[in-house]
């Protein structure tokens, strides 16, 4: 009797661990069914501000002036928006590989319906549109970069 009793309680041990642990990756948690308000997913990955199609342009803009005044270079991480306030930050997500990168909105555009951002050529590098010259993106409007100050230690 006594070793059926120290059975069961190893049994149900064991079966309780497993039952006590979350999904090991993203892809096992139901965030679309769930239906808890401020889950912690939806905090971690709020609704984007826009998807769509970007392309990138390059050396036939370089040095010709954007829509902020500043002449474009194509080395930049930066990016034209058709609404979107000129020096407002902004995380594009490839949509086919994940990579991000923010960058500063300061021209507008794109020209092409059905285009949603039209980024530098080395956002594009960054993001890896490789030699496609449009894909599928994510984007969301963040606050811009602080600049994290180096201070000397205080001397006493």
């Amino acid at each position: 009797m006594r070793r059926h009793i120290a059975g069961l309680a190893i049994i149900l041990w064991v079966v309780s661990l497993g039952a006590a642990q979350r999904p090991i990756n993203s892809e096992s948690l139901n965030i679309q069914g769930s239906d808890r308000t401020g889950s912690e997913a939806s905090r971690k990955r709020p609704k984007p501000y826009q998807i769509g199609t970007a392309s990138w342009y390059g050396s036939d803009f370089q040095d010709k002036p954007t829509a902020s005044g500043e002449p474009y270079n194509m080395y930049d991480l930066t990016a034209a928006h058709p609404t979107l306030p000129l020096g407002s930050w902004v995380r594009v997500t490839n949509l086919r590989n994940g990579r991000a990168v923010v960058v500063r909105i300061n021209d507008r555009g794109p020209v092409v319906p059905g285009r949603i951002i039209d980024v530098s050529y080395t956002t594009a590098r960054a993001l890896q549109f490789k030699s496609q010259g449009l894909q599928r993106v994510r984007l969301d409007v963040v606050h811009p970069p602080q600049t994290v100050a180096m201070l000397k230690p205080l001397a006493y």
